[in-house]
């Protein structure tokens, strides 16, 4: 991937997609189910319904690229079945493709008495 990540936004699908999709159909999805313009500055993440493959999707000058990781025996950690598109940081990108549940991670919690 030979993007300047420091000026894309991150968005995932939560649930999952059907992977048969190319590079229209998840165009489409972008544009319809998650509200987003798929030609804007942004990588759009997709999970499979085995949590085992990743496609990331972007829009790169004049052409949308494709990005594909499959895991051979580990799942990735995926957000359940929101309708809506969830925008993550850089960070969260990275750490979800290492695997890292931070979807999961400790809440703070927030006391006004003892």
């Amino acid at each position: 991937m030979l993007v300047n990540m420091s000026e894309y936004k991150f968005y995932i699908k939560p649930g999952h997609v059907d992977f048969r999709k190319a590079i229209n159909g998840l165009a489409i999805i972008v544009q319809n189910d998650m509200k987003l313009h798929p030609f804007s500055k942004s990588l759009f993440l997709f999970c499979n319904r085995t949590k085992k493959q990743i496609k990331i999707l972007y829009w790169d000058k004049n052409g949308f690229c494709l990005w594909q990781k499959k895991l051979e025996k580990q799942r990735f950690p995926w957000p359940g079945n929101s309708e809506q598109a969830r925008q993550i940081s850089q960070e969260q990108m990275k750490m979800l493709l290492e695997g890292i549940d931070f979807f999961n991670a400790h809440k703070e919690l927030t006391y006004t008495r003892v």
